[in-house]
């Protein structure tokens, strides 16, 4: 039934969360996840402008974190049987999410209720609302 999943992820708790549940789709046929993480376009820009040191090194800096804690998602995931393929992605998370969703052709996403920005959250509308309201697959989505 969901063969392929997105796991779109910013590392925050209710991401980690998600992941408790993704392993329990093993048994309802999931073969592959998705692991996306997108690096905001905006607050990268926002960081290289207020940042000590050269705006590459920022940049730098962030990718690698990015790249050690998808490892680390990834190995939990093999371990656990499933195929995964890690893609980090630069731009607006939520265009990001959908077209890699497209791209991918995913089963289903698997998402947190809420990232680590709580406060723009209130303001905006959380990534992950607007996921479920545009994503052409089923979303299933993990609350805190």
């Amino acid at each position: 039934m969901f063969e392929k999943i997105l796991y779109p992820t910013d590392f925050s708790d209710v991401s980690k969360k998600a992941l408790d549940y993704l392993k329990q789709l093993k048994d309802a046929g999931t073969k592959e996840i998705i692991v996306l993480h997108v690096l905001d376009e905006r607050g990268i820009e926002a960081m290289g402008r207020y940042a000590s040191g050269s705006f590459d090194e920022v940049v730098r800096r962030i990718e690698e974190e990015a790249r050690s804690e998808t490892r680390a998602i990834e190995k939990e995931l093999k371990k656990s049987g499933f195929d995964v393929k890690v893609r980090i992605e630069t731009g607006i998370p939520l265009k990001e999410i959908l077209r890699v969703e497209e791209e991918e052709g995913v089963s289903v996403i698997v998402i947190g209720s809420h990232g680590k920005t709580n406060i723009e959250e209130m303001l905006l509308g959380s990534v992950s609302e607007k996921v479920i309201r545009m994503a052409k697959r089923p979303v299933l989505t993990i609350k805190r």
